[in-house]
């Protein structure tokens, strides 16, 4: 579950009916919602000329002691992004208290390190000054960048520019209340746009800004939509889950990994660049002549190259929040796990976020079924691609979006009072919320705010 998980086991080949009930079963795993988990990306500036490229080898050298097995104290894992940013994925917590408490020990190593090399970790959203290099030469890289590049700039944007905080929760149980898994998917998606406007941190490119608040969001929103948008609502979200990634287009086909003797004679890099335009579905249905059949290892990497808003793996990754500056991960973290897991404040943010989906019908749950849905979740209960949109551009100064984020942290707020939360999250989160939502801002406002006094 959440923050770090093992990968999938490598099954054999498979059929389509195979395929679709593989998806439905690994990536909605059923239980009772009790582990949180986040990966918190950064991106690494020189401490003097945050305008700097930052050399691979001058990375190596600041994250060699901290990659060390055992020098995390914490047991989070260090990865890195195409672009050179640095990512620390926790192992997953029983507990949102625990959770925070491990990464933010793990995080204060990660940062000595760093600052012993003259280098801070920044978060934004997007990186405001540079266009790095791409410095990971995997093969799914390069297959990443040509698959994107047939349609614009914005995938090589997304790979090399842009910082991400995610939080990962349990999927939920077979229940139709707010501890089900049905109810946890659409309830994810109904406060994604309210975490996007709230904790916006990005609104600047090459030094100037782009007109969004969230210029990572918007990012997101310009790249095929068959990978970065949320599946269309289906009253069971296995069942959607399974469409929406079967009929997403090939990112790669996995061919030999570096390294491993089975490069071609003269050296040359394995190619894992898929056919132009085969979705999974197309290539378990034989669509390219002579392309060897998929297994269900395809399959598990396939699943790995799709990044919509909420991702189930197993648990559920709420993916659309910008990274953070300082210690506000520690917010968004709090608030989006209390929102989910807490009865009371689910309940709440519910109905906060009703004005945000129009078509979505009475509250789920032990308080009202719909009749004609027997898992309990209305029949159109996701914001729009729109409300998706506003949020990215203008955030908290939409009216709907301003007022469902008050009403969520103040959800979030008495629910930590209620479970008698440390003082130091109470205090994070109310500390936040008088600074942003209260006011109708976010952190990309103070970013706005400080050119204007330039």
């Amino acid at each position: 579950m959440a923050g770090r998980f093992d990968d999938l086991d490598d099954v054999g080949g498979i059929e389509e009916d195979e395929a679709e009930a593989h998806v439905r079963g690994v990536c909605f795993k059923t239980g009772p919602p009790e582990r949180t988990g986040v990966e918190l990306e950064w991106l690494v500036q020189d401490r003097s000329d945050p305008r700097e490229l930052i050399p691979v080898d001058r990375l190596d050298a600041a994250l060699a002691p901290v990659e060390a097995p055992g020098a995390l104290p914490r047991g989070s894992r260090i990865t890195r992004e195409p672009g050179g940013q640095v990512e620390l994925s926790s192992a997953p917590a029983t507990g949102l208290g625990a959770c925070v408490e491990a990464m933010a020990a793990d995080l204060a190593v990660l940062r000595e390190a760093a600052d012993r090399a003259g280098l801070v970790l920044v978060g934004r959203g997007l990186d405001p000054f540079r266009d790095p290099p791409r410095v990971l030469d995997h093969p799914r890289y390069r297959a990443m960048e040509c698959f994107f590049d047939r349609e614009g700039p914005w995938g090589r944007t997304m790979m090399r520019r842009t910082a991400s905080l995610q939080v990962n929760l349990d999927c939920g149980d077979d229940s139709p209340g707010v501890s089900g898994h049905r109810y946890r998917w659409a309830l994810a998606h109904r406060i994604g746009p309210v975490l996007v406007a709230a904790f916006a941190n990005s609104p600047f490119r090459d030094g100037r800004p782009t007109g969004w608040l969230s210029a990572r969001q918007a990012t997101w929103g310009r790249m095929d939509p068959g990978r970065t948008r949320h599946p269309r609502h289906h009253p069971d979200p296995g069942t959607a889950w399974a469409g929406y990634a079967l009929d997403a287009r090939l990112l790669c086909v996995r061919g030999a990994e570096p390294g491993d003797g089975t490069e071609s004679g003269d050296g040359a890099a394995a190619d894992w660049s898929a056919p132009a335009g085969l979705t999974f579905r197309g290539w378990l249905r034989g669509a390219v002549p002579g392309l060897r059949r998929p297994t269900l290892a395809d399959l598990d990497y396939h699943l790995s190259t799709l990044f919509p808003p909420v991702r189930p793996r197993g648990w559920l990754e709420l993916r659309m929040i910008d990274a953070q500056d300082g210690d506000d991960w520690i917010v968004a973290t709090v608030l989006a796990a209390t929102l989910m897991d807490d009865p009371v404040a689910a309940d709440a943010a519910w109905a906060a976020t009703e004005p945000l989906c129009p078509g979505s019908g009475p509250l789920p749950g032990p308080v009202q079924v719909p009749e004609d849905d027997p898992f309990g979740v209305p029949a159109d209960p996701l914001p729009s691609d729109e409300v998706w949109r506003r949020a990215a551009r203008i955030g908290l100064a939409d009216p709907d979006l301003a007022k469902a984020a008050r009403t969520c942290f103040a959800a979030a707020g008495s629910a930590l009072a209620r479970a008698g939360a440390p003082a130091a999250l109470r205090q994070a989160l109310t500390g936040f919320a008088e600074r942003y939502p209260e006011r109708g801002r976010c952190p990309a406002d103070d970013q706005l705010d400080a050119l204007s006094r330039a």
